[in-house]
C-alpha cells in the first residue's frame, strides 16, 4: 500500500539559504511514516499493545531539488521489503509541479520493547510488504 500527505511548507522550516533545512525533510519523511502505519492500521498503540516498537536503523536520502517558502509538497511512503526484523519503506517528496524534490529509503528494525532487542516481524506488519 502506498500512502501520501500534503504539506505546505512554513516559514520555521526555512534555513539561511532560502530553501527547506536538510532535516526538515526526514521531518516531512516521519509525519508520512507514521500516516503509513495509520492507513496499515498499526499506529503505536497497536506495536505497543504487541510488546514491540519499530526503530530507524539507517537512513539513504537524495536531495534533488530545492522546496521554497508556500511550496506545496506531497510526500509517499511505500514498503520496499522485508527481512527478518528489519524492513525498508521508501519515501518520494515531490512538488506541486511534479517535480521529485527528495527520496530515501528507511531501514527500520522491529524491536521486543522490554529486552531493546531486534524481535522478526510481526505478521499485521510483514503481510504489508511485497512478496
Amino acid at each position: 500500500m502506498k500512502t501520501s500527505i500534503q504539506i505546505e511548507v512554513r516559514p520555521t522550516e526555512i534555513d539561511v539559504m532560502g530553501h527547506v533545512n536538510n532535516a526538515k525533510y526526514l521531518e516531512y519523511m516521519e509525519w508520512s511514516r507514521e500516516d503509513w502505519y495509520n492507513k496499515a492500521e498499526l499506529p503505536f498503540d497497536v506495536f505497543t499493545e504487541m510488546g514491540i516498537g519499530t526503530v530507524t536503523v539507517n537512513i539513504n536520502i537524495n536531495y534533488r531539488k530545492e522546496a521554497k517558502l508556500g511550496q506545496k509538497l506531497t510526500i509517499s511512503t511505500e514498503p520496499v521489503r522485508k527481512g527478518r526484523s528489519s524492513f525498508i519503506l521508501r519515501h518520494e517528496i515531490v512538488n506541486e509541479d511534479g517535480d521529485l524534490v527528495a527520496d530515501a529509503e528507511v531501514v527500520s528494525v522491529t524491536i521486543d520493547l522490554k529486552e531493546r532487542k531486534s524481535v522478526p516481524i510481526p505478521n499485521e506488519l510483514a503481510k504489508q510488504f511485497p512478496g
